[in-house]
């Protein structure tokens, strides 16, 4: 049986204000800084003995001036805010560098997520259904003002873009943009698969089909949110969340996801997620395989931000070269 192994990565922190994230609070002003939680998953084929790395997101950019204009005001918002250390010193604390990585999955496109993908000159990007219109300029959201993105931030050649959850199989990314490189193409095969029901989770694709890490579509929170349902060599389950919710309690059901007014967006009610509707239904699916995980065993929920998992973490060795 084919296993993975899991190792969070530091990269970057940020401060929330919380009445933005949930509801109700007792003091709406409370703000709380924390993690951008990054993780390096390495699968090595029992009969081959070939390992294949991906670094699920990236995390909060090093050098913040280096985003674009909308963002960097947005990102001046939540501060504390720091970039450091990111992805690319906590895969060289273990002893690694960026030409030993093949694959950069993204959660999804918002800037505390997305790092510097530069950095990663050797891997293939992989991005969720219908993400890419957000960095080709054709969608604009106004749901808040931390709905800005970068467009050209990923190399066309080497991303791939996940096929509708509709669809079997992976059309070619960015159709009209060209085609991928040789490499990335080849590695495409991993992905050109059909979506299908786990668990409670209604599309996931097997990447390997062996069982040992699915994508999971978590739609709601933006365009593309993908999560990771990872099994490990005990067979318990690790599911890496993104973005799927912010704070422990929506996980919990002691709150509720929050909305706002913005005077910046006077027609719209703002809210972190895309679709506050199908981001419940999405949450509700990650609370109940939480407390009721059925086939699946025992499942570990970790999500990108959250603070107290990574307090926790670093005093269990967890952080790489230490593992889930």
């Amino acid at each position: 049986m084919c296993t993975i192994s899991i190792h969070a990565l530091h990269a970057g922190y940020l401060t929330l204000p919380e009445a933005f994230f949930v509801t109700p609070l007792e003091d709406p002003t409370a703000r709380t800084t924390v993690p951008s939680l990054s993780f390096l998953i390495q699968h090595t084929n029992s009969e081959t003995s070939k390992t294949t790395r991906f670094v699920f997101d990236l995390g909060i950019r090093q050098k913040l001036s280096n985003y674009s204009q909308p963002i960097y005001n947005h990102a001046m918002t939540r501060r504390p805010l720091s970039g450091d250390p990111d992805t690319v010193a906590s895969l060289a604390a273990g002893g690694l560098t960026p030409d030993d990585i093949d694959f950069v999955i993204f959660s999804h496109l918002h800037w505390d997520h997305i790092g510097t993908p530069s950095d990663y000159p050797g891997a293939t990007y992989v991005i969720g259904p219908g993400a890419a219109s957000l960095i080709s300029g054709t969608r604009k959201l106004s749901n808040g003002s931390h709905s800005h993105f970068e467009e050209g931030i990923l190399d066309l050649q080497r991303t791939i873009e996940l096929p509708s959850t509709a669809s079997p199989n992976t059309p070619p990314p960015f159709e009209d943009e060209g085609v991928l490189e040789p490499q990335s193409m080849k590695r495409s095969a991993l992905f050109s698969k059909a979506w299908h029901p786990k668990g409670r989770f209604q599309h996931c694709m097997d990447v390997f089909d062996d069982g040992s890490l699915y994508i999971v579509s978590a739609p709601g929170h933006l365009d593309g949110h993908i999560n990771l349902l990872c099994r490990k060599s005990d067979g318990d389950y690790v599911y890496l969340a993104g973005d799927a919710f912010h704070d422990a309690r929506l996980l919990s059901g002691e709150k509720e996801i929050a909305t706002w007014s913005d005077p910046a967006y006077p027609k719209s009610v703002c809210c972190i997620h895309s679709n506050k509707d199908v981001a419940e239904d999405t949450l509700a699916r990650i609370r109940a395989t939480l407390q009721q995980p059925g086939e699946l065993g025992t499942v570990e929920v970790v999500f990108a931000h959250d603070g107290s998992w990574e307090r926790e973490a670093e005093k269990q060795g967890r952080f790489f070269p230490g593992r889930l």
